[in-house]
């Protein structure tokens, strides 16, 4: 595979879909992983710092960015199977692997699903650690939202948001920031592929009550796993203290804050993600996990679980 200097756009065809994903750099292979409704192209900053010492690739999900918006499943377990056959059909066999809030929970689902081809796994923001959400995404996962979501994203009224957000944030207000977060995730949903797949995605973990899927259950299998957890100190849609919770529960897992950053700290404060993410690459070691290691880990666990019920 040859690979790109900047951070180029490449197309697979996956059963039949159209799949995007974008790379930069040479080296060991960083997979960065979007959230809902974001896109590869929202890694950029951070790609092109790493970019001199690895090789970052960025998928765009599938119902997400360029890629391809079928009517099908849009669990956790069917974009992590996603991203492994993008991977294998581009010769990737194993990578460190970064996601940001749903990409968050993405990633841990492709650990579980495949250990072998992990070698770290960095949590920015994610979700599945817990249950509160912000009261916007709950409201987005009613029934009947469609409609008033295609309303929302008409252009004109999405540029008044974005433009009244970037006067906030000049003037030093935080609420700026948060709205320009909403323009950025309205402006996608203008075509009715992209506000289906969104629907469904979002549907698929949360609910009117907050996320409905849970991976604390299974952060003990973490415990091999080289782990990072990266959180914005100013985030108002994820609790941080899902990622406090998280880094207890995770043995050696490494939990670092960003004070500049909101629920987005790879658009908010690339500079400081790529830092925290770059220390943590050269720090650690690469993990290799096989079928014996994991079934042992499991194992291990039942019997601990079975005392405790004794």
């Amino acid at each position: 595979m040859e690979v790109a200097s900047r951070f180029e756009a490449h197309e697979v065809d996956l059963h039949g879909h159209r799949a995007i994903y974008r790379v930069a750099g040479s080296g060991p292979t960083v997979v960065l992983i979007h959230g809902m409704i974001n896109s590869s192209r929202h890694w950029q900053p951070v790609a092109e710092k790493l970019a001199g010492s690895y090789r970052v690739v960025a998928p765009d999900l599938i119902g997400h960015g360029d890629s391809a918006t079928p009517r099908g499943d849009y669990s956790l377990g069917a974009h992590a199977a996603t991203i492994r056959d993008l991977l294998t059909s581009i010769g990737i066999e194993r990578a460190t692997i970064v996601g940001h809030s749903l990409g968050g929970g993405v990633a841990m689902q492709f650990f579980y699903q495949f250990p072998q081809r992990t070698e770290r796994l960095v949590l920015i923001s994610s979700g599945g650690l817990g249950r509160e959400v912000s009261p916007l995404l709950r409201a987005a996962a009613l029934p009947g939202v469609s409609p008033l979501l295609r309303l929302a994203a008409q252009r004109q009224l999405v540029d008044a948001i974005d433009a009244a957000g970037g006067q906030l944030r000049a003037r030093g207000s935080a609420k700026g920031i948060y709205l320009e977060a909403i323009a950025r995730a309205l402006r996608p949903l203008q075509e009715s592929g992209a506000r289906r797949a969104f629907l469904q995605t979002l549907r698929s973990v949360i609910d009117m009550h907050g996320q409905h899927v849970s991976a604390t259950d299974r952060l003990y299998l973490l415990g091999d796993m080289a782990t990072l957890i990266v959180w914005g100190e100013r985030d108002r849609t994820i609790p941080i203290e899902h990622g406090r919770a998280a880094h207890d529960a995770i043995p050696r897992c490494r939990f670092e804050t960003l004070p500049r950053a909101a629920h987005f700290p790879h658009l908010e404060d690339p500079d400081g993600l790529a830092t925290v993410l770059a220390d943590f690459l050269a720090t650690t070691a690469p993990v290799r996990i096989d079928d014996s290691e994991w079934a042992a880990v499991i194992a291990q666990q039942a019997k601990s679980r079975l005392r405790a019920v004794a």
